[in-house]
């Protein structure tokens, strides 16, 4: 069965950078993951900043989105509150806006798991405690 994914910065990264150390693996994990993969607008400006010297990696973000291989799971701005209460919870981290969106987006998908190459998933929890579903190496 496949899985339904919400997705960070580094595995889109991995995935338009071939050589990146996480490559093969992400390219790997493609196969079990249900399109379309969830992602929030700082995800993707993290990502097209990370990849701004890889040609085509910018466009080829854009394409996943036309293609529906992509989509953005929420709106920030509708949001904003929910956010902001979890920038301030994990203010010792500290939490991007990025990981935010994605502590939010697992909120709002409970059978999603977050498809990421970073181990502060293992500190963010969803919904007060919780624990966060990872795809991770």
């Amino acid at each position: 069965m496949k899985r339904k994914v919400i997705v960070d910065t580094g595995p889109l990264v991995a995935l338009l950078n071939r050589q990146d150390a996480a490559h093969s693996w992400v390219m790997g994990q493609l196969t079990d993951i249900q399109p379309p993969m969830l992602t929030c607008e700082a995800v993707l400006a993290e990502a097209t900043y990370l990849t701004r010297q890889i040609p085509g990696a910018r466009e080829a973000l854009i394409e996943m989105l036309g293609e529906d291989f992509l989509q953005i799971g929420m709106q920030v701005q509708e949001q904003h509150a929910a956010l902001l209460a979890l920038v301030k919870r994990y203010a010792n981290v500290p939490m991007s806006l990025a990981d935010a969106c994605l502590v939010r987006l697992a909120e709002l998908n409970p059978q999603s798991v977050v498809f990421t190459l970073d181990s502060d998933f293992n500190v963010y929890r969803k919904n007060g405690r919780q624990v966060i579903g990872q795809l991770r190496p």
